[in-house]
């Protein structure tokens, strides 16, 4: 039960921002109402919920200046870790990391969207898991699991951003870190991760420049 309804917090079919009660939790699952209220104590717990008095359970939604921390710590992260992995890459991962990035490449050509963001998290948790394989990639994987992303606020469903902003930041990635590169895969990893914060701003506020 926590897995499911995890799921569907971490892919934004419950987006941020909307109630969530035991009972109808239960109806809609097909389950009794004691798993369910187990899981939202562990949700509660993740930080992916949060209570109020005569409300119940409501998704965090991040405000704009936790936004703004979300991805900076985020940045800071996945940009160590692709310092890291510039000084440590094996020819067979740096292949790997590649052919991803060719994955994603075509998928974009071809229009298909569905999958994108799924392959640029993979993508960003790789390299984390090559760069600081004892705790970096654990680490990454914990603060994104600690806030999902809508996915009608991705910067994959935007034609004005998807070339210029994602797919040519990761091969300036990729391409630093096969150079050996550290200072530049982690600049650039740290610019390609605050302009998510920027695009899901303006998002709210208005187009971004």
């Amino acid at each position: 039960m926590y897995n499911v309804l995890l799921d569907d917090i971490r892919n934004a079919r419950i987006p941020g921002g909307s109630p969530l009660r035991a009972a109808p939790v239960a109806e809609r699952l097909g389950v009794s109402i004691t798993p369910v209220r187990e899981a939202l104590r562990r949700l509660e717990k993740d930080r992916l919920i949060s209570y109020e008095s005569h409300h119940g359970a409501t998704v965090i939604d991040l405000s704009d200046e936790a936004l703004v921390e979300y991805y900076d710590v985020r940045a800071v992260v996945e940009g160590l870790g692709a310092r890291l992995a510039a000084g440590r890459i094996t020819a067979e991962q740096l292949a790997g990391l590649w052919a991803v990035h060719g994955s994603m490449v075509e998928d974009i050509a071809a229009g298909r969207r569905e999958r994108l963001g799924e392959l640029s998290r993979h993508l960003h948790l790789a390299i984390a898991d090559i760069g600081g394989p004892a705790f970096l990639g654990e680490q990454a994987r914990a603060i994104r699991n600690s806030y999902p992303v809508p996915q009608d606020a991705s910067l994959w469903l935007d034609d004005n951003h998807v070339q210029r902003h994602i797919v040519d930041a990761h091969a300036r990635i990729l391409g630093a870190v096969e150079e050996g590169d550290g200072d530049t895969a982690e600049r650039v990893m740290i610019e390609h991760v605050r302009l998510s914060a920027a695009y899901r701003i303006g998002e709210r506020t208005g187009p971004l420049d």
